[in-house]
Formats: C-alpha cells, sequence, structure tokens
C-alpha cells in the first residue's frame, strides 16, 4: 500500500472519522434490514412473498418474481438497503415477488431435485404469483442457476403464465463455466473483501465498507446451505454440454431451451469467473423460438453483477428497460384493492 493512498483531505478525514465513530457505536455502516414482505405462499420449499411497495406507490403492470438459486439464500436479491435489487424494483412501482426455498430447496439426488424445480416448484409459484395479481402474466428474474431453472420451465411448459425471462449470470456452455457452486467459491465475491488494505484505504467511503459489510453477512449466510448437494445439480444440468445439444433429459423427457416461446434477457458479468460471457453467450443461439432475446454484458462478477455498486448503473438499466417493456406489451393493469399488503 503506498502512503499516498492513506492521504485524505480533510472532506475524507471527516468522512473516515464519521464512518469509524459508527462502526463503534453500532458496529456496522450496512442497511441490511430486507425489504418488508408479507407471505402469500408458505409450502415447504417453496415460499412466495409479496414486497410491500412504499407509502404511496400503487404497483402496476406484470408482476416480477425473483427466483433465487437452489442452495443459495434469497436475500442474494436484497443485499442490503441502496444496493437492493428487490429494493430498486419495488421502489419503481412494480409488482414484486420473491420465492424462498429456504435450505431444503435442493436434493441429494441431483436428477430429483431438476424435477421438483420444474414439475412442482416453478410451475405452483408461478401461478401462484399470477393470481395473486389478478392473472397476468409473471415476469421471471432469475440468478445464475435460479436463471436456468427459470429458462428450462419456460421451456418445459409452454402454458405457464410466463411474460419473460430474465436471466442474470447463468452459464448454459459447461466447458467455459467453473461447475464449482456459489456456496463453494462464497458466491463469486470480490477479492477486496479479504483486503483489510483495501478497506483502510477506504476509510472514508461509506458505500463501499457498506458493501463489504453486507456481501460478508450474505456469505456466512450461506454457511447453513447444502453446497453439496446444489453442486450436484449443477453438474446434472451442464456436464455433458446436453443444453448446447438439444436439451437435458428430465424425468424421462427432453427439455429443449429453443422450445422457450417468450421474450428473454440474458446479463452476462465482465468479471465473472464462475460464468464467464462466454459461457452465457451462447443463449443467443439456443433460443430460437423466443419472439426475443437481448443479450448485454455488465460490469461485476458473479454475486456483483446482480448486485454490486456497479450493478445500479449496468444490469439494473438494463432490466428496467426490460420490464418497462414487458409493461408495454401486457398493459398496465393496478394492483386490486382487495388484495391486502
Amino acid at each position: 500500500m503506498d502512503n499516498d493512498e492513506m492521504i485524505l483531505s480533510p472532506r475524507g478525514l471527516r468522512d473516515a472519522t464519521s464512518n469509524l465513530l459508527r462502526l463503534a457505536v453500532s458496529g456496522r455502516i450496512a442497511d441490511l434490514r430486507p425489504m418488508p414482505a408479507v407471505p402469500i405462499g408458505d409450502a415447504p420449499g417453496r415460499a412466495v412473498y409479496r414486497y410491500r411497495p412504499p407509502e404511496g406507490v400503487v404497483p402496476a403492470g406484470p408482476p416480477v418474481l425473483f427466483v433465487p438459486p437452489p442452495g443459495v439464500p434469497a436475500r442474494c436479491y436484497d443485499l442490503r438497503r441502496g444496493c437492493s435489487l428487490a429494493e430498486h424494483v419495488v421502489r419503481a412501482g412494480r409488482r414484486s415477488y420473491l420465492l424462498d426455498p429456504g435450505t431444503t430447496g435442493c436434493d441429494d439426488d441431483p436428477d430429483l431435485g431438476v424435477r421438483r424445480w420444474l414439475g412442482d416448484v416453478l410451475p405452483e409459484v408461478i401461478r401462484t404469483v399470477s393470481r395473486d395479481a389478478g392473472g397476468q402474466p409473471v415476469q421471471l428474474v432469475g440468478w445464475c442457476l435460479g436463471g436456468i431453472l427459470a429458462l428450462l420451465a419456460a421451456a418445459d411448459d409452454p402454458g405457464l403464465p410466463i411474460a419473460s425471462v430474465a436471466a442474470v449470470a447463468a452459464p448454459v456452455d459447461a466447458t467455459a463455466a467453473r461447475l464449482v457452486p456459489p456456496p463453494a467459491n462464497r458466491a463469486g465475491m470480490d477479492r477486496y473483501v479479504l483486503r483489510p488494505g483495501t478497506i483502510l484505504t477506504h476509510l472514508d467511503n461509506a458505500d463501499f465498507l457498506a458493501q463489504i459489510e453486507a456481501v460478508d453477512h450474505f456469505r456466512h449466510m450461506m454457511i447453513a446451505y447444502p453446497g453439496h448437494a446444489v453442486q450436484r445439480i449443477y453438474r446434472s444440468i451442464l456436464d455433458g454440454g446436453a443444453l448446447l445439444r438439444g436439451g437435458v433429459r428430465i424425468g424421462g423427457r427432453t427439455v429443449d431451451l429453443g422450445r422457450i416461446g417468450v421474450p428473454v434477457l440474458a446479463v452476462a458479468g465482465r468479471g465473472d469467473g464462475f460464468a464467464p460471457v462466454p459461457a452465457v453467450r451462447p443463449l443467443l443461439a439456443l433460443l430460437g423460438g423466443a419472439p426475443q432475446v437481448r443479450f448485454e454484458i455488465a460490469s461485476g462478477g458473479h454475486l456483483g453483477v446482480l448486485t454490486g455498486r456497479e450493478a445500479r448503473s449496468t444490469t439494473w438499466r438494463h432490466l428496467d428497460r426490460w420490464l418497462d417493456e414487458g409493461i408495454v406489451r401486457h398493459g398496465i393493469r393496478a394492483q386490486r384493492a382487495a388484495v391486502p399488503g
């Protein structure tokens, strides 16, 4: 570390002092409160929550459903206030929902786990959200394996009320992906989390420090999740390149992404070591039946491309435009007065 990096301006010194005082008094800088939500379905392994909108905001348009990867805390979409994708989408006036499978979202048998997600978890949750939103089709937003499973669900059952799929950091090419699931590689977290020297040089940056706290909190949450089981699910879908060769065998049938009949947005992280750009880009060729396919490259690693500090001006803007186009396609239907919450 250069000495010059430790020299702060008068304003920087005030900010650093303020941050140190906050840490001394409360022990943290990040606001880790989850966004308020109410349950609308609590079946084991597929709990569903509807986010409460801020006072004075009436949600409208097709509902948005966040689909986390099995074996990863659903808080990936709600990392911290000010850098929470869920908060961003809810405050934009979108009717927003979260699937939370909890620690039971995986099975030791990978084939059984995938069959359960495609035959029970996702179809039932999608229908539940659509009913709660007055019958509107659902806009799926999936990260990592959650994005792959959202795509497979749309391909497996074209009759599901799905408006579109946005898949963030969702690898389909095993030869280009690193087949170690997020719980084993700390969700692709930025290396600076483990660099005290880097933290010292950013003592005057509350947003930077808050992000480190939030990522570290998320990493500790993952300890309770079955990493070995989700790793087998990844391999059962991606190993052998089945998705690239006409589809993956699930429950005795072949699920081919070419059957997807809804618009798809794919976002890859420029610095993603788990799902690098070459592992995500083949989606462009696989989605031959989709009426629209858009591919974007954004800043960040595996977790950062979803909810990093730079994602606010990259990935989130791509998603905003995508969801706005969904409103144009499906119309604006305000929240029904009879629905509580």
